[in-house]
């Protein structure tokens, strides 16, 4: 069957800003990445000016919550990986379910490739969507970030820590996906073609 919803998780430096539009492109499907947070800020009733800086994911989220409040959100999210640590607060829930309702919403779509914002935990109970995950050697993501070994250790830590606090995931596993693929050697343009064809099958 083919699949409706393509879910992209990348670990920084493997290529994923390349591959995910020409999966897009290449299934015909509209791309989502940042439109999750932008539609968590409209159902939060919250300024989309507080999530427009992407890069700063510790202070975006520490500004979200205190507009946020206690118990002022019901539902929808942002997304997208932080290095923020949060006591487990009705806040903090709050927010994952922003996340999980943004997420869902656009997969209830379908036709979509949904990169990051851990999607593919958010949307693991549904057939319909297929899970992908892009990594490559520390050496070839560090080259292509120009990243020392610190550094990279540093966004590697961020992602866990965004995965335990966000959706309870210990160690990100390789049976998390449906398919892992390392570019160290794959170009973005074949990668894509090995998603695409997989999700059309």
């Amino acid at each position: 069957m083919a699949f409706e919803v393509v879910c992209l998780s990348a670990v920084d430096g493997s290529a994923g800003e390349a591959v995910a539009p020409l999966v897009a492109e290449q299934l015909g499907y509209r791309m989502v990445d940042e439109e999750i947070v932008a539609m968590a800020a409209r159902q939060g009733e919250l300024d989309p000016a507080l999530i427009a800086d992407v890069e700063r994911r510790k202070s975006l989220v520490s500004r979200v919550l205190e507009r946020l409040g206690s118990g002022a959100v019901a539902s929808a999210g942002m997304g997208a990986f932080v290095s923020a640590s949060f006591d487990d607060t009705p806040d903090e829930a709050a927010l994952r379910d922003l996340v999980r309702a943004a997420i869902a919403e656009v997969a209830e779509v379908g036709r979509v490739v949904i990169v990051a914002h851990a999607a593919s935990f958010a949307l693991r109970a549904r057939r319909d969507t297929l899970r992908v995950f892009l990594t490559a050697s520390p050496q070839t993501r560090a080259g292509r970030l120009s990243l020392d070994a610190k550094a990279l250790a540093k966004l590697d830590a961020n992602r866990a820590d965004y995965l335990k606090r966000f959706y309870d995931v210990g160690v990100e596993q390789p049976y998390h996906y449906d398919i892992v693929l390392n570019t160290d050697h794959l170009e973005p343009p074949v990668a894509a073609g090995i998603i695409a064809g997989l999700a059309m099958a």
